[in-house]
This record gives structure tokens, C-alpha cells and sequence, in this order.
């Protein structure tokens, strides 16, 4: 039985979307399990959590203001980066922490 559990910031989508987004699912795991029989038994669980259990870069999570604070450093230790490492050894020395 193939199942899919999503896990969302509370209040984020409203009860249509997830149920959208619930059928979005079914179709692609109905899709890659490569036959029709499969929609049945296809489950998708989508779990809502209080937004007091989310944290992003160790910092609570406090919607909108918090993703574009959070795209702002990324996209300034991104441009902090010296070339185009592969590995996460090669990544640590191209951009090193550094504490603010």
C-alpha cells in the first residue's frame, strides 16, 4: 500500500487545497506505480503542526518573515562561496562558518 505523509506549517493551506493537494498525490503515485489498480489503496496523510514546532537555520519558525530572512542569508553565504565545490568537505572550506 503506498503512503505519503505530508507535514505542513499549520493553517498554511486552506481544506480544499489539501484536499487538491491529496488528489495531486494519488495521481503521481498512481502514475509511478504504473497501474490504475493501485488509486485504491493509494493514502495520503497530511499533518498539520503548530507553527511553534518548526525551526528553520535553529530559529522558530514565524511564517513569511521568517522564509525571507531565511532566503536572505542563504543567498548571502551562497555568494560567500569560492567556486563550485561537490563535496561537503569542499563545501565547509569554500564558504567556513562564521559567526555573526
Amino acid at each position: 500500500m503506498p503512503f505519503v505523509n505530508v507535514k505542513l506549517v499549520d493553517g498554511v493551506f486552506t481544506t480544499q487545497e489539501k484536499h487538491d493537494m491529496a488528489a495531486a498525490l494519488t495521481e503521481v503515485m498512481v502514475k509511478f506505480e504504473g497501474s490504475e489498480a493501485f488509486r485504491e489503496i493509494v493514502w495520503v496523510l497530511i499533518e498539520e503542526l503548530h507553527t511553534d514546532g518548526w525551526h528553520i537555520g535553529g530559529k522558530p519558525f514565524a511564517g513569511p518573515a521568517t522564509l525571507l530572512d531565511t532566503l536572505g542569508r542563504s543567498a548571502a553565504t551562497y555568494q560567500t562561496i569560492d567556486g563550485h565545490p561537490v563535496t561537503r568537505p569542499d563545501l565547509a572550506k569554500a564558504a567556513p562558518y562564521q559567526e555573526k
